[in-house]
């Protein structure tokens, strides 16, 4: 690296932190999640606004750097993904959670589908059924943390409906994550290295029936010091290395690390998970959301692409919203929890850029589409909090399951 690059990296981590964080805050002020404003801050930095001047300020011999550390950032988010996926979240919501969850799945792949062969004529590319495929499963996502954060803010992670979107979205995202490489292995399998991405399915079986037992062992060893951090982020940074070699993406490792860490060994969940969020959340997915700025440009969005657009949107919230909603009340929720239940299972945040930089990044979705898509990501999001305080507005006693 010579000193200009260095000079560049350190002042524009620098300027992510500081703008990230100004975002984040204005974004609080109006009621919304930090992770609103902090991608629109990295939307802000990007050409849509600085035009010409985004390329002064993250020079292009830079920009490898910053992706560098972004995508550790990405590794770090989805391993904490994986680490709250708990089985005990399942227990008592029966089959609710799962004919919610499956509703809420079902219905936005179809319509998704529907989306993507829409899509397809003025987005033409090698693999058209690998690019409806991804529209399909973009449309199906819930941000887990962004959900659980929501929760938290309107004090409903304590509530029964808390729990049982919790539990929809553990679920859900299991299922997406799955679906999305199928997906990956659909649109890489035509290369000469394609044998490697069936090596997942039996990475996968050694990880939980021989990695889990042995890691429960050791962790409990070496317990909440230096010793046991290392263990557990060089596991996530080589399990995300191995996936990424095997062709399907680091995202898979590094949430798969998290799920087959055992939720026995509780201080990886308190202590690592905090401390790790902390540095995660001040620093690397501030640069994701960077990087993922830079990759959209709204100017160039015309008519055809506020088309684009309200097609996205009428997909992605009629599918998971009304899947969720008929699941949930096929299952016998009420009517104003079901739709509450609808409103959470929306929210798509941070977990929907990672499925899109992945897209991305394959070149299944080009630069205007992936603009859209990002664009559907935050308005999803940004629904959430005051569609909730409106329905709880309509409804002056609370339901049975609100209160329980």
């Amino acid at each position: 690296m010579s000193t200009e690059q260095v000079v560049f990296l350190v002042a524009d981590l620098a300027l992510i932190i500081v703008v990230a964080r100004l975002f984040g805050m204005l974004a609080r002020r109006f009621g919304q999640p930090a992770v609103i404003g902090e991608v629109l801050a990295g939307i802000c930095l990007g050409p849509t606004l600085l035009g010409g001047l985004s390329g002064t300020l993250f020079p292009a011999d830079v920009r490898p750097l910053l992706s560098a550390l972004a995508q550790v950032g990405v590794a770090l988010f989805m391993f904490t993904v994986g680490l709250d996926v708990d089985r005990k979240l399942l227990r008592g919501q029966g089959k609710i959670a799962v004919a919610t969850s499956v509703c809420s799945i079902l219905l936005p792949l179809a319509l998704g589908a529907g989306a993507g062969l829409l899509l397809a004529g003025s987005h033409p590319g090698p693999d058209r059924l690998g690019f409806v495929s991804f529209v399909a499963v973009a449309m199906s996502i819930t941000a887990f943390p962004v959900l659980a954060r929501i929760l938290a803010d309107r004090g409903l992670r304590d509530t029964r409906l808390g729990g049982l979107a919790i539990a929809c979205a553990a679920i859900g995202d299991v299922v997406a994550w799955a679906l999305l490489g199928v997906v990956v292995f659909v649109v890489s399998g035509s290369g000469g290295d394609s044998w490697r991405l069936l090596l997942f399915v039996p990475y996968a079986a050694v990880m939980l029936l021989l990695v889990r037992p042995v890691l429960r062992r050791l962790l409990d060893r070496r317990g909440p010091g230096t010793g046991g951090y290392a263990v557990v982020l060089a596991g996530l940074l080589a399990s995300g290395a191995l996936t990424e070699w095997m062709g399907l993406h680091l995202i898979f490792g590094a949430f798969l690390f998290g799920a087959v860490v055992p939720h026995e060994v509780t201080w990886v969940r308190t202590e690592l998970q905090s401390h790790l969020g902390k540095l995660n959340d001040v620093l690397l997915l501030p640069v994701f959301f960077l990087i993922a700025g830079l990759q959209v440009d709204l100017a160039v969005i015309g008519w055809d692409g506020l088309g684009e657009l309200a097609l996205v949107l009428a997909a992605a919230i009629t599918g998971k919203f009304g899947g969720a909603y008929l699941g949930a009340r096929g299952s016998g929720l009420p009517s104003p929890d079901s739709a509450r239940l609808g409103i959470l299972l929306n929210t798509r945040g941070l977990t929907e850029l990672v499925v899109l930089g992945v897209g991305l990044s394959l070149g299944v979705l080009d630069g205007e589409l992936y603009s859209v898509m990002v664009v559907m990501a935050v308005l999803t999001t940004a629904m959430a909090g005051p569609l909730l305080r409106f329905t709880r507005s309509r409804s002056p006693t609370p339901s049975a399951v609100s209160a329980a």
